[in-house]
């Protein structure tokens, strides 16, 4: 008996200490998870305060990417001239010299053969254009005649070079040897940096007055097409009717293409500019409408219009084929017009001394045109320093007048190809 209360007094221990090891256990696993959790709450709340952190960090980054500036622009120059025009386009291209832009210059073949072989030997023997090589000489010369549409053929020879050379410009710039600049680069790089780089300054009108039945219907032919000595072009006794299939717009000769637009004209991926070329084939004065009726016939290009030329040109009264020369009595509405070029000039005219001296920096003897890329003693920019350096003058104050009446004000959409 006394084993049996024994073994009934042990049985309740033995069954404490079976449940004992079990319930020590869990508490263990317990106290295990307990502390995990801690740590891995511990741990997430540093992940997400990290994410947060970075969060609040990213947006910062992504702003002052968004706010930086945009690298400065490029003007891709033709400059061109004919017969004893030599001096006089080399005057106007070293007034125009910056080593960020491209420049194309062409003496059509009217020139003699010495003057076009001296253009490119003056150019191949200057020390900055020879360290820069942003300056090349169109070698194979045109037959260009202004009232026919072989100076279209030579402004898109010359745009189709400078697209084959770069890609690394932002603006086509066609002048003459008889135009010359009212401005810096530094100041027009600087005024340009601002503005979108879509932009096309274009003249144009779709009113065509008096031109319609001089221009618009007679049919001309341009014997520069096929003969190697220039003649004027001639007219056929048949005339044709105005366009239905596009509209025609005229304006200036003269023009700030964005290299978008040239692009376009160049290549013609809907063949409109191919189309309106063979028309102006056979137009007379086909530069002063051309590039103005293929962008204002092309929807996509028409918001980029801005209806000015960026000139200064003195037109007599009437108006004949070519403007008015100017001289020292034109400067004051000349710098009065905000524009950054004019035309047209005689060579070496006094008032080219005055536009030197008192617009572009003091130039003497055909050199270069002071600016922030300049380095070299006495200021004769004899060596190239930084060409992201700029030093915008009062010039640079006079365009920012312009843009702010041609660009950022109502005029620019209510004067888009009307």
């Amino acid at each position: 008996m006394e084993t049996l209360k024994t073994r009934s007094h042990l049985a309740p221990l033995m069954t404490e200490k079976r449940w004992a090891i079990p319930i020590a256990m869990s508490s263990f696993v317990f106290a295990f998870l307990v502390i995990t959790s801690l740590n891995i709450g511990s741990t997430m709340n540093s992940f997400f305060s990290a994410s947060s952190s970075f969060n609040r960090t990213s947006p910062v980054f992504v702003e002052s990417k968004l706010s930086s500036e945009p690298p400065l622009p490029r003007f891709a120059y033709l400059v061109s001239g004919s017969k004893g025009d030599l001096d006089r386009l080399w005057r106007t291209v070293r007034s125009l010299y910056h080593p960020r832009n491209l420049y194309i210059l062409h003496l059509d073949l009217e020139s003699p053969v010495e003057e076009r072989d001296e253009l490119v030997y003056r150019v191949g023997n200057d020390t900055i254009f020879a360290v820069v090589q942003n300056v090349f000489v169109i070698s194979k010369a045109n037959m260009v005649t202004y009232r026919g549409p072989t100076m279209v053929a030579n402004t898109l020879h010359a745009c189709a070079i400078l697209l084959k050379k770069s890609k690394d410009w932002d603006w086509f710039i066609n002048l003459s040897a008889s135009d010359y600049p009212l401005v810096t680069q530094d100041d027009l790089i600087h005024t340009f940096s601002s503005l979108p780089r879509n932009l096309s300054f274009i003249e144009h009108t779709s009113r065509l007055g008096w031109k319609e039945s001089k221009r618009a219907k007679p049919l001309i032919i341009d014997p520069g097409l096929y003969k190697s000595k220039k003649s004027d072009v001639f007219w056929i006794t048949e005339k044709r009717e105005t366009p239905t299939a596009f509209k025609l717009f005229t304006g200036s000769a003269w023009m700030v293409l964005s290299r978008e637009f040239v692009e376009y004209c160049v290549w013609g991926w809907d063949n409109l500019p191919r189309t309106l070329l063979m028309y102006y084939t056979n137009f007379i004065s086909s530069p002063e409408g051309y590039f103005q009726t293929v962008i204002c016939n092309a929807p996509e290009y028409i918001p980029t219009a801005v209806n000015h030329d960026l000139h200064y040109i003195a037109w007599d009264v009437p108006p004949k084929q070519h403007p008015h020369t100017l001289s020292v009595a034109d400067a004051p509405r000349m710098i009065n017009a905000n524009v950054p070029f004019a035309r047209k000039f005689n060579r070496d005219d006094p008032v080219l001394d005055k536009i030197d001296a008192e617009l572009l920096g003091g130039r003497r003897n055909y050199s270069f045109v002071y600016g922030g890329w300049c380095e070299g003693g006495g200021g004769a920019c004899s060596k190239v320093g930084d060409v992201n350096k700029l030093q915008p003058g009062p010039g640079a104050q006079r365009l920012a007048k312009l843009m702010n009446r041609i660009v950022w004000s109502k005029a620019f959409v209510s004067n888009q190809c009307r």
